[in-house]
């Protein structure tokens, strides 16, 4: 049982993710988030507004029951699995996080500095959620998929488009980290 409350090796979750792959590519599904995304707004009625989520989603339901294992999955390692160990983070980073006031940096998996209600109940802390979440919104649209779907399925499936949008994630996440990060939280 201890075992299980460490992270799980490379060896482990990667063949796992390799199965769940093969899995897909067998029954000819692809995997991504915000394909699930699209479908709970078909649900909910948005295909009145605009025709991208006018589809037939009961296609799509079996996305749903991922999000499903998701959410459960991910209360299970948090509440079951986990020794409630710090993130290993490069020594540098933490230092590099205080001196952008992230005071717990590796403590917290979400930063209390951008997400306690204290700092997201604020103009800035609105601001940063509000545009981050046009900008996820209007990138996964943009790119045709989310990283999850363009990193695991599409480079899986060789697919250059998918090759394309995740060097652009990875600019993208440098960007932020090296020039955007220090602007927002900059002392």
């Amino acid at each position: 049982m201890e075992y299980l409350l460490k992270p799980w090796s490379w060896y482990v979750s990667g063949p796992l993710i390799t199965l769940v792959m093969l899995l897909l590519i067998y029954f000819g599904k692809t995997f991504g988030m915000s394909t699930t995304l699209r479908t709970l707004c078909t649900i909910g009625g948005a295909g009145k507004y605009a025709d991208f989520f006018r589809f037939d989603w009961k296609a799509y339901r079996w996305n749903l029951v991922v999000v499903l294992g998701a959410i459960i999955g991910g209360f299970i390692s948090v509440t079951f699995l986990s020794d409630g160990s710090t993130i290993a983070l490069n020594p540098q980073t933490v230092v590099d996080l205080s001196q952008l006031g992230f005071s717990n940096a590796g403590e917290d998996l979400l930063p209390s500095e951008i997400y306690a209600w204290d700092n997201v109940l604020t103009i800035k802390g609105m601001s940063i959620l509000i545009i981050a979440g046009f900008l996820v919104g209007f990138g996964t649209r943009y790119a045709g998929g989310c990283t999850s779907g363009h990193a695991i399925t599409g480079l899986s499936n060789l697919q250059w488009p998918s090759l394309i949008a995740v060097v652009g994630f990875f600019i993208g996440g440098l960007i932020m980290t090296h020039f955007l990060l220090p602007i927002i939280f900059g002392q």
